[in-house]
């Protein structure tokens, strides 16, 4: 849709700035499939009951969050959508609340305007053609506005506990890093990372990955005397104590 902000296209931008200084080869895990259950059963270990940071009430409300969260951060999201949320959370109710008055809840947040015509356009969708549910299927989630391949896989593995993984900043990042699944873009990365995580670990590796790149693996100064793969993991520059 001509003019649309799509979290896609957000998520390609932000990760061709953290893309490795060298090619990548996509296709193939630098690591082992045992030391991928390793990495994995540590994640695991250290945080049991992973969750997102989005807040959300129901499945609509979970797909209006991550629509935001394009180039926002999630606490960002949480204060316009805390009180948004407690008065418009299904797509009948936003339909009625308009445009404008949207517009104005979320003007916190970049591209505001775009954002709010995707989410009326999809609200509309989702009335007329399924009943005001939010499909489980990735490939009708993505036909929505201002849906891509990120947001679908949250909404799919957040709110229907479907076992896929979505790939932001972060988990590009981990992910080249580690060398657990390399790859040029987004697409390259989430691929390989469904081919590989253990199915076991499918269904939280999204949480798991996320967090560790939020708070340890992160962009500038990765926190690796805190990491509890960094043996594991491929990074030649790790950090040390200072």
């Amino acid at each position: 849709m001509a003019g649309q902000i799509t979290e896609s296209k957000a998520t390609r931008r932000a990760a061709a700035k953290a893309k490795p200084r060298k090619r990548v080869k996509a296709g193939r895990s630098r690591l082992s499939p045992a030391e991928i259950e390793t990495l994995f059963s540590r994640l695991a270990d250290k945080l049991p009951e992973p969750k997102g940071e989005l807040e959300f009430v129901n499945p609509y409300t979970l797909l209006v969050a991550v629509v935001l969260s394009a180039q926002s951060t999630d606490v960002g999201v949480n204060k316009a959508t805390r009180p948004l949320f407690a008065k418009v959370d299904t797509p009948e109710k936003m339909l009625k609340f308009g445009e404008a008055r949207l517009i104005e809840a979320i003007r916190s947040l970049g591209f505001f305007n775009m954002k709010a015509k995707n989410v009326m356009a999809l609200s509309r969708i989702l009335v007329e053609e399924h009943g005001g549910e939010v499909p489980r299927e990735r490939e009708a989630l993505v036909r929505l506005p201002g849906v891509g391949r990120k947001t679908a896989s949250v909404v799919a593995n957040v709110a229907f506990k479907q076992p896929v993984i979505a790939v932001d900043t972060h988990i590009f990042r981990v992910s080249n890093r580690t060398g657990l699944a390399p790859g040029a873009t987004p697409d390259d990365v989430a691929d390989l990372l469904e081919k590989v995580v253990p199915d076991t670990y499918k269904l939280h590796a999204h949480h798991w990955l996320i967090l560790h790149g939020r708070y340890v693996c992160v962009a500038r100064k990765p926190k690796c005397p805190e990491c509890v793969i960094a043996d594991l993991c491929r990074y030649r520059n790790k950090t040390a104590w200072t």
